[in-house]
C-alpha cells in the first residue's frame, strides 16, 4: 500500500514514520511512504503558501492554489484516483473501522493543513474526505496523519508478521481486548488467571470474550450497546445463543 503524505514538515512524518514496525514493513516493500512538500508547489517568489482570510478573523489560512497543484501532481503520477483524506478536527472521527476501509485502497493521499486550514475551494476541488483523530485541536496535521498511516498500516497482510494480532486488537471486533500477561506466572503476589494455564483454547477463548465485555461495559458503555445490539440481530443456534448468555453472565460477576 501506498501513503502519500502532503505536508508542510516532510522531515516530522518521515522522521515519525520509519522506525520500528512501519520501517521493516517499507524495508519488505509492504507499504511505501512518499512526504510532498506543499511548499514546492507555491507560485509564490517567496515560497509562501498562506494568506490573510477574507471576512477578517485571527491567523493564516493554507491558500488553494498550492495545495491544489501538490494534489493533482500526485494524482498524476498514479495509475488510478486515490482517495485524498483531509485530516482536520471537523472531520468525521477516525475508527478502527475506517482504518479497515483506507486498508482496502493501493493509493492514500493524506493532507496536512496548519495555520487555520485550508482554502476550502482547494477541498472541494480534490474532492477531501475530512477525517478527524479526536474532539481536540493540533498545531497541524502531520500527527494526525501519521496516526492514520500507523493504523492502517498494521492491517496490510504480512505488516505485523502474525496477521492474528490485528484480529484481536482492540475495536477489531468492536470491544476492548480482553486484560493479557506474560512471564513470571506470579509477580508482586499477583498472578496470572488460571484459566490462561490450562492449555483448554475454548475456555481460553470464552474467558477472553468475558473479558472483553467486562473491560467494555466499564471503560466504554457506548461500544457495549452498540455490541450487545449487533449480537441480537445476529443470526445464532440455540445452542450459541446459550453459550453466549452464559459468558455475558460471567462478563457481569
Amino acid at each position: 500500500m501506498n501513503f502519500h503524505v502532503l505536508t508542510l514538515f516532510p522531515e516530522m512524518v518521515e522522521s515519525g514514520l520509519h522506525t520500528s514496525i512501519l520501517k521493516r514493513a517499507m524495508d519488505r516493500d509492504l507499504i511505501h511512504l512518499s512526504c510532498i512538500n506543499i511548499r514546492d508547489y507555491t507560485e509564490n517568489r517567496h515560497g509562501r503558501v498562506d494568506d490573510y482570510t477574507y471576512g477578517g478573523g485571527a491567523g493564516m489560512l493554507m491558500q488553494a492554489q498550492p495545495v491544489f497543484d501538490a494534489c493533482e501532481a500526485v494524482q498524476k503520477s498514479l495509475p488510478a484516483p486515490a482517495r485524498v483524506v483531509y485530516l482536520t478536527p471537523q472531520g468525521a472521527l477516525f475508527t478502527q473501522e475506517m482504518a479497515a476501509d483506507f486498508a482496502k485502497e493501493e493509493d492514500l493521499i493524506l493532507l496536512c493543513g496548519h495555520y487555520e486550514g485550508i482554502d476550502e475551494r482547494a477541498l472541494e476541488a480534490i474532492h477531501a474526505e475530512v477525517v478527524s483523530v479526536g474532539d481536540y485541536v493540533l498545531t497541524g496535521g502531520e500527527l494526525p496523519a501519521m496516526i492514520v498511516v500507523d493504523a492502517v498500516s498494521r492491517l496490510v497482510p504480512g505488516v505485523l508478521g502474525n496477521d492474528e494480532s490485528a484480529e484481536t486488537d482492540s475495536f477489531q471486533n468492536g470491544l476492548l481486548e480482553y486484560p493479557q500477561y506474560s512471564r513470571p506466572e506470579s509477580w508482586q503476589g499477583r498472578d496470572v488467571p488460571e484459566v490462561l494455564l490450562s492449555g483448554d483454547h475454548k475456555k481460553v477463548s470464552e474467558w477472553r470474550l468475558a473479558q472483553s465485555l467486562a473491560r467494555t461495559r466499564e471503560r466504554r458503555p457506548d461500544l457495549y450497546e452498540a455490541y450487545l445490539e449487533k449480537m441480537r440481530q445476529t443470526p445464532m443456534t440455540p445452542a450459541e445463543k446459550r453459550r453466549f448468555a452464559r459468558i455475558l453472565r460471567e462478563s457481569e460477576e
